[in-house]
């Protein structure tokens, strides 16, 4: 499948009937983990999968190409709205595990950038500062094509792009968005903090949806031993940054307080 706009009729036939389309919110998300904030049950990648009011969802996996159509995929099938929502690694210090982060702002690598729809933005943070005891920042989002690993590569990107934290999909939506002439906002919680490091024989042991690959995480464990003493770090932070998207979506609701 290339990264042009999927047809409705594809979308509806994973998860929406003919007749039910979205009214509300159409949201990416790229991991199952971050999916089971918004939807308790099993979710089907690359298809429409309805959430209450009116909304629903698409588990694209990691990558600008995935959320590409995975907002052409929401839009198509009837979207008023597109959210991000997931999780952020920081770029910033201050910015700590399980910190919400809504940007007003998405750059991407190539200097692009994309505002967030501020009426929604505003009033999803005031929700959410009314609701939950949650830390949460403001500021810009960077969105890259290649996952930045590394203390030294967050630190980099930081100094050379004033950012507080990144992802891999937000630019790619907002994209969408804007050339669709759709209100956009992105809702990130932060998972690993500027100091950690991901080690790489780790993160390709996990699929495009962030699924372990048993095999290769085995085939990594086995020639790397020292990985077993990132295991609980990693496990850790993830639980952190998914407790908070839950709150997100307890307070604010499927369409991520978006109204019309």
């Amino acid at each position: 499948m290339g990264v042009g706009p999927v047809s409705a009729t594809a979308a509806t036939g994973c998860g929406l009937s003919g007749a039910a389309t979205i009214r509300t919110t159409g949201v990416v998300v790229a991991l199952a983990s971050e999916a089971k904030a918004l939807v308790s049950r099993n979710v089907q990648p690359e298809c429409v999968t309805p959430l209450a009011d009116g909304a629903a969802l698409w588990l694209s996996g990691m990558g600008q190409a995935a959320a590409q159509r995975a907002a052409h995929g929401l839009i198509d099938a009837g979207a008023k709205a597109l959210a991000i929502f997931g999780v952020a690694g920081a770029l910033d210090a201050r910015l700590r595990n399980g910190t919400l982060f809504c940007p007003e702002c998405i750059l991407d690598d190539n200097g692009r950038d994309y505002a967030t729809d501020a009426r929604w933005r505003t009033h999803l943070v005031q929700r959410l500062a009314a609701t939950t005891q949650l830390p949460h920042a403001n500021g810009s989002l960077l969105s890259v094509q290649t996952p930045l690993l590394t203390a030294l590569a967050k630190t980099a990107a930081h100094e050379r792009y004033a950012t507080l934290a990144v992802d891999m999909e937000s630019a790619a939506v907002a994209a969408v968005a804007r050339e669709r002439d759709l209100p956009f906002v992105c809702v990130r919680a932060i998972v690993d903090e500027v100091d950690d490091t991901v080690p790489l024989a780790l993160h390709d042991s996990v699929d495009a949806w962030g699924r372990p690959r048993p095999l290769g995480l085995i085939a990594a464990l086995c020639r790397h031993p020292s990985l077993w003493a990132d295991l609980p770090r990693l496990y850790s932070r993830m639980q952190g940054a998914t407790l908070a998207l839950r709150t997100v979506a307890e307070a604010t609701g499927p369409t991520l307080g978006w109204r019309a």
